[in-house]
Protein backbone atom coordinates (compact mmCIF):
# COMPACT_ATOMS: atom_id res chain seq x y z
CA UNK A 1 0.00 0.00 0.00
CA UNK A 2 2.90 2.74 0.52
CA UNK A 3 3.87 1.88 -2.70
CA UNK A 4 0.99 2.80 -4.34
CA UNK A 5 0.63 6.14 -2.15
CA UNK A 6 4.04 6.79 -2.98
CA UNK A 7 2.65 6.93 -6.50
CA UNK A 8 -0.44 8.53 -6.33
CA UNK A 9 1.37 11.73 -4.10
CA UNK A 10 3.67 11.72 -7.28
CA UNK A 11 0.59 12.39 -9.48
CA UNK A 12 -1.56 14.31 -7.93
CA UNK A 13 0.25 15.96 -5.05
CA UNK A 14 -0.08 15.51 -0.94
CA UNK A 15 -3.15 12.80 -0.36
CA UNK A 16 -5.98 13.79 2.16
CA UNK A 17 -5.05 12.69 5.90
CA UNK A 18 -8.61 10.64 5.07
CA UNK A 19 -8.02 8.43 1.94
CA UNK A 20 -4.17 7.36 3.45
CA UNK A 21 -6.65 5.74 6.49
CA UNK A 22 -8.82 3.81 3.82
CA UNK A 23 -5.54 1.67 3.31
CA UNK A 24 -6.59 0.74 7.06
CA UNK A 25 -10.28 0.98 7.68
CA UNK A 26 -11.52 0.23 3.97
CA UNK A 27 -9.21 -1.82 2.00
CA UNK A 28 -11.47 -2.49 -0.94
CA UNK A 29 -12.60 1.02 -1.44
CA UNK A 30 -8.64 1.97 -1.22
CA UNK A 31 -8.23 -0.62 -4.31
CA UNK A 32 -10.90 0.49 -6.50
CA UNK A 33 -10.34 4.15 -5.75
CA UNK A 34 -6.34 3.59 -6.85
CA UNK A 35 -7.74 1.67 -9.73
CA UNK A 36 -10.23 4.74 -11.30
CA UNK A 37 -6.84 6.91 -10.37
CA UNK A 38 -4.57 5.47 -12.29
CA UNK A 39 -7.44 5.09 -15.39
CA UNK A 40 -8.48 8.99 -15.14
CA UNK A 41 -4.72 10.18 -14.40
CA UNK A 42 -3.02 8.10 -17.13
CA UNK A 43 -1.63 9.66 -20.46
CA UNK A 44 -4.38 8.48 -23.33
CA UNK A 45 -5.89 10.97 -25.73
CA UNK A 46 -4.77 13.91 -23.02
CA UNK A 47 -1.40 13.71 -21.61
CA UNK A 48 -1.35 13.77 -17.77
CA UNK A 49 -0.18 17.38 -17.94
CA UNK A 50 -3.11 18.06 -19.93
CA UNK A 51 -5.63 16.45 -17.58
CA UNK A 52 -3.55 18.05 -14.39
CA UNK A 53 -4.53 21.51 -15.88
CA UNK A 54 -8.30 20.86 -15.95
CA UNK A 55 -8.21 19.32 -12.68
CA UNK A 56 -6.54 23.17 -11.20
CA UNK A 57 -9.38 24.40 -12.99
CA UNK A 58 -11.81 22.43 -11.63
CA UNK A 59 -10.62 22.38 -8.20
CA UNK A 60 -10.03 26.65 -8.53
CA UNK A 61 -13.90 26.62 -9.79
CA UNK A 62 -15.32 24.43 -6.57
CA UNK A 63 -12.88 26.92 -4.49
CA UNK A 64 -11.36 23.56 -3.01
CA UNK A 65 -8.70 24.89 -1.01
CA UNK A 66 -7.08 21.29 -0.41
CA UNK A 67 -7.66 20.16 -4.21
CA UNK A 68 -6.32 23.40 -5.50
CA UNK A 69 -3.36 23.01 -3.15
CA UNK A 70 -2.40 19.45 -3.90
CA UNK A 71 -3.03 20.05 -7.71
CA UNK A 72 -0.91 22.27 -7.92
CA UNK A 73 2.31 20.37 -6.02
CA UNK A 74 1.51 17.83 -8.46
CA UNK A 75 1.65 19.61 -11.50
CA UNK A 76 5.52 20.91 -10.21
CA UNK A 77 6.27 17.24 -10.13
CA UNK A 78 4.87 17.00 -14.16
CA UNK A 79 7.03 19.57 -15.30
CA UNK A 80 3.54 22.30 -15.15
CA UNK A 81 4.59 25.90 -15.46
CA UNK A 82 3.27 28.43 -13.35
CA UNK A 83 2.46 30.41 -16.63
CA UNK A 84 0.37 27.49 -17.94
CA UNK A 85 -1.61 27.42 -14.86
CA UNK A 86 -2.42 31.02 -15.21
CA UNK A 87 -3.58 30.47 -18.70
CA UNK A 88 -6.15 27.16 -17.72
CA UNK A 89 -7.10 29.94 -14.11
CA UNK A 90 -7.97 32.04 -17.19
CA UNK A 91 -10.36 29.36 -19.00
CA UNK A 92 -11.97 28.84 -15.42
CA UNK A 93 -12.17 32.44 -15.04
CA UNK A 94 -14.28 32.29 -17.85
CA UNK A 95 -16.73 29.88 -16.80
CA UNK A 96 -16.80 29.84 -13.45
CA UNK A 97 -16.31 33.27 -12.70
CA UNK A 98 -13.37 35.85 -10.97
CA UNK A 99 -13.76 34.33 -7.42
CA UNK A 100 -12.40 30.96 -9.16
CA UNK A 101 -9.86 32.90 -10.97
CA UNK A 102 -8.82 34.56 -7.54
CA UNK A 103 -8.80 32.02 -5.46
CA UNK A 104 -6.57 29.72 -7.63
CA UNK A 105 -4.19 32.31 -8.27
CA UNK A 106 -3.79 33.07 -4.67
CA UNK A 107 -3.50 29.62 -4.61
CA UNK A 108 -0.93 29.06 -7.36
CA UNK A 109 1.05 32.26 -5.96
CA UNK A 110 1.76 30.44 -2.56
CA UNK A 111 2.79 26.93 -4.19
CA UNK A 112 4.43 28.13 -7.40
CA UNK A 113 7.15 30.64 -6.81
CA UNK A 114 8.28 31.13 -10.30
Amino acid sequence: MTKDMDELEKKIGKVPKFFRELTDKDPVMFDMVMKLEGHIWDDGALTKKTKKLIAIAIAASLRDQHAVHAQLIGAESLGVTKKEVEEALRVAFLLAGMPAYVYGKAQLDEVMKK
